[in-house]
């Protein structure tokens, strides 16, 4: 088993100031072992799946069945069931001296009521499936991506079978089961678009012509697989500064297993011979450094003329810049240094696939991504 310590601590730390704490990501990303390995530090613990019958009908009368606990509550899936939020706002504001943990394959803005049910009551911890903090095979987490069942599947072809799977299951089942009408035949047309199109600026436009729907059913689609933890919207980050920037999102698959499942990349060769090759690599490395340094401060930014940088990292005291560069001979560009002036940043990381960093520039470096995320993990510690 994958001990997944630092999510584990950070979900421990959250439990210890609040009542009440969401573990918020895609199916299959391991939420629930992670719950049950929490629930073997704190005594006692209650669970109940809201997939299983038999734990629905235990909270036939949620407050009956909640209320006299104690210790640890987990509810998983607890989308299915979203009239537990107002039961839950009660039992916290009664201050009982349980805890829950709450977990979700849909985001807050998915879940019907949740937001405006626990405000300032729930603590969210956003979690994906594996990350090179804990899995030290960068090719076959690239390759396979961070799903659990995927990433550890004998081999590649029982990989690609659970990946398919996955996706026949999310679109057929699980939108249904967050309350959304769509079709899985258009959700999926619309899913392979935007694997097409991936790590591209959004144009709703274009998408809605070429699959003949509506601008505003374009973009409550991408909303929605947004919601649902499949696609990652990242956000522009602008200036005023004298040139035109671009303000549109770049939409990525999140999963780059699931993305080269998509295309139909099957291997490292078929990856390495394919021309989405790079957006590939751009992709998985944003993922990465998303997952370790919190997507709340992290955005793109394009100007209008072409210079563009792939990430950009807001913390308190630096404005960090990232490019991702699949490809062994890394250099500085133009679009680096405009980058590098017009946003003041502190530094530029040159992300690539090698083995060591060297300086292209004073304030330039190009770095491998496990030891980048090594050097973001101290920064976040400081």
């Amino acid at each position: 088993m994958i001990k997944r310590e630092k999510l584990s601590a950070r979900i421990i730390e959250g439990l210890s100031r609040s009542n009440i704490v969401s573990i918020m990501g895609p199916r299959q990303c391991g939420k629930t072992t992670l719950a049950k390995m929490i629930s073997s530090k704190i005594k006692p613990s209650h669970f109940f799946d809201l997939e299983n019958p038999r734990d629905s009908a235990r909270l036939t009368n949620p407050m009956m069945a909640l209320e006299n606990l104690t210790g640890l509550v987990i509810l998983d899936e607890i989308q299915r069931m979203p009239e537990l939020f107002l039961i839950l706002r009660v039992l916290v504001d009664k201050k009982i001296s349980s805890k829950f943990l709450l977990l979700g394959s849909a985001s807050p803005d998915i879940i019907k009521h949740v937001s405006e049910s626990l405000a300032g009551r729930v603590e969210f911890v956003h979690m994906s499936g594996f990350s090179l903090e804990e899995i030290d095979n960068l090719d076959q987490l690239w390759i396979r991506g961070n799903f659990p069942r995927s990433y550890l599947a004998k081999n590649i072809n029982d990989s690609i079978v659970w990946r398919e799977n996955f996706v026949t299951t999310f679109l057929e089942r699980d939108l249904g089961q967050f309350g959304i009408n769509v079709s899985p035949q258009a959700m999926r047309r619309f899913l392979l678009m935007l694997a097409h199109t991936h790590g591209n600026v959004w144009n709703a436009s274009d998408i809605s012509r070429s699959m003949g729907i509506s601008f505003m059913t374009a973009k409550r689609y991408v909303d929605i697989l947004s919601g649902a933890f499949m696609v990652r919207q990242l956000q522009p980050w602008f200036e005023n500064i004298s040139k035109r920037q671009v303000k549109s999102p770049k939409v990525f698959i999140r999963d780059s297993g699931i993305f080269h499942y998509l295309l139909q990349i099957k291997s490292k060769k078929d990856l390495f011979l394919h021309p989405k090759l790079g957006v590939s690599w751009e992709g998985y490395t944003i993922e990465q450094i998303i997952n370790g340094c919190g997507e709340r401060n992290c955005y793109f930014w394009r100007t209008q003329a072409g210079a563009e940088l792939d990430l950009l990292w807001l913390n308190s005291r630096d404005k960090i810049g990232f490019e991702a560069k699949c490809t062994d001979t890394v250099q500085t560009t133009k679009s680096m240094r405009v980058a590098l002036n017009d946003l003041n940043l502190t530094h530029l990381f040159v992300v690539y696939p090698g083995q060591e960093s060297f300086q292209l520039d004073e304030k330039i470096t190009a770095i491998p991504l496990n030891e980048l995320l090594q050097k973001l993990k101290k920064i976040n510690n400081n």
